[in-house]
């Protein structure tokens, strides 16, 4: 029996900060030798909310680079971006004809995501997660790894799967996978610098909210020394009064690589004007060696072009596949 496929994507738009770092792609690569992997560049999501059409592409270069910076690496992973294989656009549309309306209009993130917009909200703000289930059911997905707040959608994914096995398959032949969350509860969840309550963002208007993968270690220094904080001496983990300390000792755990109980011994007499520096210099660090190979492979254009054209290469052979299936279980001809 093969490796399990795993499947998961991040938007283009904003650069990598450490809550996708810490709560995705470093469980990416720490696992990534256990599965059979699939990680993509999801531009086409890029664009449900305004972008700069000038500064896409370069984004998308950018984080192929520092996927590759992070460490996934390419004898377990394949690398693709979202818009070259157009199978994702076609199977999202044949998935729409058969999407109840009410499905959608329930999805937390859509609701958040819509009061922020108001009368600009597109449709394919609403229609995002039906993309994103053609994006996993496509590649007939073992797992998804996502947070708490990407369950809903998942579980919208495997109710469209199963509505078209209902219809157009049967139950000793389903069409498509059922897929299962894949969720690792340490760090899933990295806190905005600026409210402890909210989670980091690449969306939020404010740059201190969080640190991004490429901040420079001036950057990093001022952000951590402004961050929010409290008046309570002494440090510890759990504390539901105590939300911004809970998120910088996480940080701190997560980027020195110690325990959590270590961690809670060594800070619990700390005042933040003694832990600050010691969160800094770990977040420096840490950060140190992404930013090195990032920078190494965006010297090497062609390179990274080639690896997105294998991957696309690999990718389109079973979305295609994939796609042929629900389109002859839908009745479709094929062209002569």
């Amino acid at each position: 029996m093969g490796k399990q496929r795993v499947l998961s994507g991040v938007q283009p738009t904003g650069t990598l900060h450490l809550g996708n770092y810490l709560g995705a792609i470093r469980n990416w690569v720490e696992d990534q030798n256990q599965y059979d992997n699939y990680f993509f560049i999801a531009d086409l999501h890029a664009i449900t909310v305004p972008h700069d059409p000038g500064q896409l592409a370069d984004q998308t270069y950018a984080l192929a680079a520092l996927y590759l910076a992070c460490g996934l690496d390419l004898e377990h992973t394949t690398i693709f971006v979202q818009s070259h294989i157009s199978a994702h656009a076609e199977l999202a549309w044949l998935f729409n004809c058969i999407t109840p309306l009410n499905w959608l209009e329930r999805m937390i993130q859509f609701k958040e995501k819509a009061l922020k917009q108001g009368e600009n909200v597109s449709i394919g703000l609403l229609d995002y997660p039906v993309l994103q289930a053609a994006d996993i059911l496509l590649y007939q997905a073992d797992l998804v790894p996502v947070g708490e707040d990407q369950k809903q959608h998942l579980e919208l994914t495997r109710d469209i799967a199963a509505r078209l096995n209902f219809q157009y398959g049967s139950e000793t032949h389903p069409i498509l996978k059922l897929p299962e969350p894949l969720i690792r509860k340490e760090g899933a969840r990295i806190m905005s610098l600026t409210d402890g309550t909210n989670k980091m963002s690449k969306s939020d208007p404010s740059e201190q909210s969080r640190i991004t993968l490429l901040d420079t270690p001036d950057e990093i220094r001022n952000k951590i020394k402004r961050c929010k904080t409290d008046p309570v001496r002494g440090l510890s983990f759990d504390d539901p009064e105590r939300p911004e300390c809970q998120n910088l000792l996480t940080l701190y755990q997560l980027m020195s690589g110690q325990s959590k109980a270590a961690v809670a011994k060594e800070c619990t007499d700390m005042g933040w004007g003694q832990f600050k520096p010691l969160l800094i210099e770990v977040m420096i660090e840490g950060l140190r060696p992404i930013q090195d190979r990032y920078t190494e492979w965006m010297t090497q254009k062609q390179e990274l072009a080639a690896v997105l054209q294998k991957g696309k290469d690999k990718a389109d052979a079973i979305a295609s596949d994939t796609l042929g299936k629900v389109k002859d279980a839908l009745g479709y001809s094929h062209p002569l």
